[in-house]
């Protein structure tokens, strides 16, 4: 028999992306069309609406404005970054049995996965039969079981556009140029810099991905080193650059992370009045543990000065890409925007089958001889929630190379078609 009949909750969690909106619009537009589902509510800032009964009916929104709220970057709903309690999951749970809420989606990372699993236990234990579906996004690309995440391949695009821009102008004013790129624990948004080489001396020239040590004196080595062969040198780093390398990791121990090493380093030199005051340091926790990695362009700026300062190069310069990795309209790409949408409808269609609980989307990518194409399944929530997945080790060569083929096979199509760059005609620079 199909799915009970009542209504049902939608929520947003975690970074926002630039195709987050597509799986919102898509769920929508799917609940339509079943009976079982008399009322999709839209919760304010996730969980934190659900707490507040803040809810917006979306079944009455007129189409063209879902239409452009499809194509509209980050969380229209509002997003939000918090594990609720066992109060406040019971807070939750007495709210949606006053509404006779049937449905759960919430679309997020494997965070949001564990939020669901935790509801969805939760209302089992009750006896209280809610469908909950966990939507997936982010632009880390690090959920398990999924081949890849709607959201990734925007920022991916966006990666690569940046860096195919900086190359050519650290090209024309060479020296050293550092970007930090998003991507926290996983290496798979900062590996996509490579996407923007065209050339044989195209940067980016060096790649530093969280999944290997990072070392201060080998670093400067690599880039003396990248520098008097090219007489330039474009880097990548990822924010989640650490000094054990997510691959050495023991069971429960967390990563010396790069940016907060220097960040504390720095602050010793800071009056005491503007020194953090929660715990006395710069280390910042989200409610699921998480360390906030992109909040400052500060690594980028202190490895650029131990850079200049160590190689004695006059023009160093560092950015942190930063929050337009994941909200950047012009450069969503076709395949990412089609997939999110994907999901959001596949989980509501889930959602009413017979004898369904709970669970999460998960894309496959289909053997087509070359041709790229995805479908999709349902994966328990206790498969996605909490862990998640590295770049492949098999991706890596030896001396800690990123195999540029291996890896391009994979984030190509989900990147789409790139700028274009020219060159003279047997030029030698």
């Amino acid at each position: 028999m199909p799915g009970p009949r009542g209504n049902a909750v939608i929520g947003q969690s975690g970074g926002p992306t630039a195709v987050i909106n597509r799986s919102f619009i898509g769920a929508i537009m799917e609940a339509r069309k079943h009976a079982e589902i008399l009322e999709l509510y839209g919760a304010r800032h996730g969980v934190q609406g659900m707490l507040k009964n803040e809810y917006v009916p979306l079944f009455d929104q007129p189409n063209f404005v879902l239409n452009q709220i499809a194509k509209t970057p980050a969380a229209a709903l509002g997003s939000v970054r918090h594990k609720p309690s066992k109060d406040e999951i019971r807070k939750i749970f007495d709210n949606f049995k006053k509404m006779d809420v049937r449905y759960f989606f919430y679309i997020g990372g494997n965070d949001s996965a564990e939020t669901a699993y935790i509801i969805n236990s939760f209302a089992a234990h009750e006896g209280y039969d809610l469908r909950v579906v966990h939507i997936p996004k982010t632009i880390d690309n690090d959920l398990l079981v999924t081949d890849h995440c709607p959201g990734f391949g925007s920022a991916a695009r966006f990666v690569t556009c940046a860096f195919i821009g900086d190359n050519e102008d650290n090209r024309a004013l060479k020296g050293v140029k550092i970007n930090v790129v998003m991507g926290r624990n996983a290496g798979y948004l900062t590996a996509s810099s490579l996407m923007a080489r065209q050339y044989p001396k195209d940067g980016p020239h060096l790649v530093y991905i969280p999944e290997l040590p990072f070392d201060l004196d080998k670093f400067l080595e690599d880039v003396d080193r990248t520098y008097k062969e090219h007489g330039r040198a474009l880097i990548a780093v990822s924010e989640g650059i650490n000094r054990q390398g997510i691959y050495n990791l023991k069971e429960g121990e967390k990563p010396e992370y790069i940016s907060q090493w220097l960040l504390e380093f720095m602050q010793l030199k800071l009056p005491e009045k503007y020194m953090p005051k929660s715990n006395g340091t710069a280390v910042e926790l989200d409610s699921h543990g998480n360390v906030s990695l992109s909040g400052s362009g500060m690594m980028g700026d202190i490895l650029a000065l131990i850079v200049k300062s160590s190689l004695n190069i006059k023009r160093v310069r560092s950015d942190t890409l930063g929050y337009p990795q994941r909200s950047f309209p012009l450069a969503i790409s076709e395949t990412d925007a089609e997939e999110a949408y994907r999901v959001g409808v596949d989980a509501v269609i889930a959602a009413v089958q017979d004898n369904f609980d709970e669970g999460s989307i998960a894309i496959k990518r289909k053997d087509m001889s070359g041709i790229y194409g995805i479908e999709t399944a349902v994966t328990p929530l206790q498969s996605v929630q909490k862990h998640t997945k590295n770049f492949p080790r098999e991706w890596i060569s030896e001396n800690a190379v990123i195999d540029e083929r291996k890896f391009g096979e994979y984030v190509k199509p989900l990147i789409g078609t790139l700028p274009v760059t020219g060159r003279f005609v047997r030029a030698t620079f």
